[in-house]
């Protein structure tokens, strides 16, 4: 993508101002987008982007600009653009960049790139048809194939030079129920850092035919009661109450400035013994996986929470300086146009012992959250709501009458507190997560867990 001697041309001219630090991130990627409603094709996108961000820290001072001139002067230029923002004694730093060879976690088949579209198209009628076909009720269907691949080369000043090659895939299937009167919607968006095989091996029949009939069980479901209720939290994308009420606030992006209720908490009891949290980066073929983050540091395992006890956090090269920590793999960034920080990968609760069937013979009345919705969360304080998708009553430890219109409202470090039962049936989900370095694929997990009480918010009082 540009030549070593290009970069350290680069490099100098980032630091002739006194910096002590200086990144390229160059980037080249080719992204495709289908969808497909009323049984044709209404959208198709094609499209390449590429572009290079250039980093300068002095200190805890950082300037990040970027360009989509490839030239060695118009990189220069950038460069010099953003070095003019600092202003220091002038130091000699010099590094030699080399070479570093990155072994893949994770194993890609076929290239999006090459696969033709009606083959795409074909997977996505298939989608189609098993959502439409589900039941009468199914007024409308739409199926959204995503790939994208993301071609990056990241230099530094400290001497790293690595290339990597990433490739994502993903469907989306939302179905609309209406009777006449109303209408809900169902909604499955699988995805994997995978090539076009992950179409190809997807459960269609699954994926599809569960967007319909959440559609189709919410239609009929009544209005769900408000008040305070044990609730119980299903697998998989239930997950993402923790990645917004907890995951944001052990970033270092807000942590660094103590903006999150977990700063400076290390070796404190957090939650219960039995919640172990984790951020995974390696997990293969993962949504949110990754060889590199957007500093080319290789990805871990983050323990983040052990058996309760809050063991550290996700730490990018910048914040690190703040907080006198080492990076943890975890910056991360949507594209060349934007600065990194740390962000999470695929963030999930550990499984623990329970059964899923135990947790809810064990619940005398509460709420069963099986799919989770959209939300909101202020990162400083903790506090959320959520929309759940598809939930039940729970009566004498038995999952009873569907419900909707509940929502969850609460505090995400008091909510870890009153974690009482965790299952034994991880699974993780996929979605876009967004922040100061934009939207990036991230997984969510977790198995089924109780928590003890959240205010449950309904359409009708108790």
């Amino acid at each position: 993508m540009l030549s070593k001697s290009v970069i350290e041309d680069v490099i100098s001219a980032a630091l002739s101002t006194g910096g002590d630090f200086a990144e390229v991130f160059a980037e080249d990627r080719f992204s495709k987008s289908l969808v497909l409603q009323d049984g044709k094709i209404e959208k198709s996108n094609s499209g390449r982007d590429a572009g290079v961000g250039i980093r300068v820290f002095n200190g805890l001072q950082s300037v990040y600009a970027y360009t989509t001139d490839f030239s060695k002067e118009g990189l220069i230029k950038a460069a010099k653009n953003a070095a003019h923002a600092i202003q220091a004694d002038v130091r000699h730093i010099s590094a030699a960049l080399q070479q570093e060879t990155i072994e893949p976690l994770h194993k890609i088949i076929q290239m999006p790139r090459t696969i033709e579209n009606v083959r795409k198209v074909n997977v996505m009628k298939k989608a189609y048809d098993i959502a439409k076909n589900y039941h009468s009720s199914i007024a409308q269907a739409t199926v959204t194939l995503l790939d994208h691949e993301q071609n990056v080369l990241i230099a530094n000043s400290e001497g790293k030079f690595v290339e990597d090659k990433r490739v994502r895939s993903r469907l989306a299937i939302q179905a609309i129920a209406s009777d006449g009167k109303q209408m809900q919607p169902g909604y499955y968006g699988p995805g994997a850092y995978q090539g076009y095989e992950f179409f190809e091996n997807l459960d269609l029949e699954h994926y599809a035919g569960e967007a319909a009939r959440i559609a189709v069980t919410m239609l009929h479901a009544e209005e769900c009661p408000s008040g305070k209720f044990p609730v119980i939290i299903d697998n998989e994308f239930g997950g993402v109450i923790f990645h917004e009420a907890c995951g944001h606030g052990l970033e270092a992006t807000a942590v660094a400035k103590n903006n999150s209720v977990f700063a400076n908490r290390i070796g404190e009891k957090v939650a219960p013994d039995i919640v172990t949290y984790i951020d995974d980066g390696t997990l293969a073929n993962e949504w949110g996986s990754l060889n590199i983050d957007d500093e080319g540091e290789k990805t871990r395992k983050n323990v983040l929470i052990e058996n309760g006890i809050l063991k550290g956090y996700l730490i990018d090269k910048f914040n690190g300086r703040r907080m006198g920590m080492e990076a943890t793999g975890s910056s991360r960034r949507e594209s060349y146009r934007f600065n990194p920080t740390s962000r999470m990968t695929n963030t999930f609760i550990a499984p623990g012992k329970s059964t899923p069937e135990e947790i809810i013979a064990s619940t005398e009345r509460g709420l069963y959250a099986k799919y989770m919705g959209g939300g909101q969360v202020n990162t400083a304080t903790g506090d959320y709501n959520f929309a759940i998708m598809e939930a039940y009553m729970v009566e004498n430890g038995k999952i009873g009458a569907p419900v909707k219109g509940a929502t969850l409202i609460g505090n995400g470090p008091k909510t870890l507190q009153l974690v009482d039962m965790v299952g034994n049936n991880l699974a993780h989900g996929a979605g876009m997560c967004g922040s100061v370095s934009g939207s990036l694929p991230v997984n969510v997990g977790q198995p089924m867990i109780r928590v003890s009480e959240i205010t449950v918010g309904g359409t009708k009082g108790e």
